[in-house]
């Protein structure tokens, strides 16, 4: 079940997420991404927030379905970019073998870490064999909320692979380093590739 606190938050706080998100440095991560998916590759945007991945994958040829548990967050990214992003959570279904890759970005950490096997299982069933997941996350231990009420799981990157493992996936690539936050912090992030295998 989604944490409507931290949905709540998105809702209330969206204009403030996009100017942060508009100061980041381009993803080195989505770059690499986008570079293992041949162009018309069908791929899901796992909590979209105001679309800025979603478009650069879809200007870059993908065929992108764009989700997100904030109402705000999916008409930011109608808005801004004419994505056609739907309301959904994690423990939506999504077609099985639909995709081709699913991109979670910064978007499973705000899963309960008891929902995040489930979560990992669905995502494995919605790929196509041979597809592609990333996620990212923030290292740590254990649960919080922030100063500004969002709820995250925190992982070590051992935990995770063998939760990717457990769910069917291999691990082909990890990359990491550390992001200031809308809360004010800087943080250690971790990225990992999966492969249905």
């Amino acid at each position: 079940m989604a944490d409507k606190q931290t949905i709540d938050f998105y809702d209330e706080q969206s204009d403030a997420y996009v100017e942060l998100v508009e100061t980041l440095p381009q993803d080195p991560t989505l770059e690499s991404f986008i570079a293992a998916l041949p162009a018309g590759s069908r791929v899901l945007d796992l909590g979209c927030g105001p679309g800025h991945c979603a478009a650069r994958m879809r200007d870059q040829g993908l065929l992108v379905d764009a989700v997100d548990a904030s109402a705000a967050m999916v008409q930011l990214a109608n808005e801004k970019f004419a994505l056609g992003a739907r309301q959904a959570t994690f423990s939506d279904a999504f077609e099985p073998g639909h995709y081709a890759a699913v991109w979670a970005n910064f978007s499973l950490l705000h899963a309960p870490a008891e929902q995040l096997p489930a979560v990992l299982a669905s995502l494995f069933s919605c790929l196509q064999d041979g597809g592609l997941l990333h996620i990212s996350m923030k290292l740590g231990e254990g649960t919080a909320r922030d100063k500004l009420g969002r709820f995250y799981a925190y992982y070590s990157e051992d935990e995770l692979r063998s939760h990717l493992s457990s769910a069917g996936f291999e691990v082909v690539d990890v990359q990491s380093g550390e992001l200031m936050g809308l809360a004010g912090n800087k943080e250690p992030w971790i990225a990992l590739l999966g492969r249905k295998a």
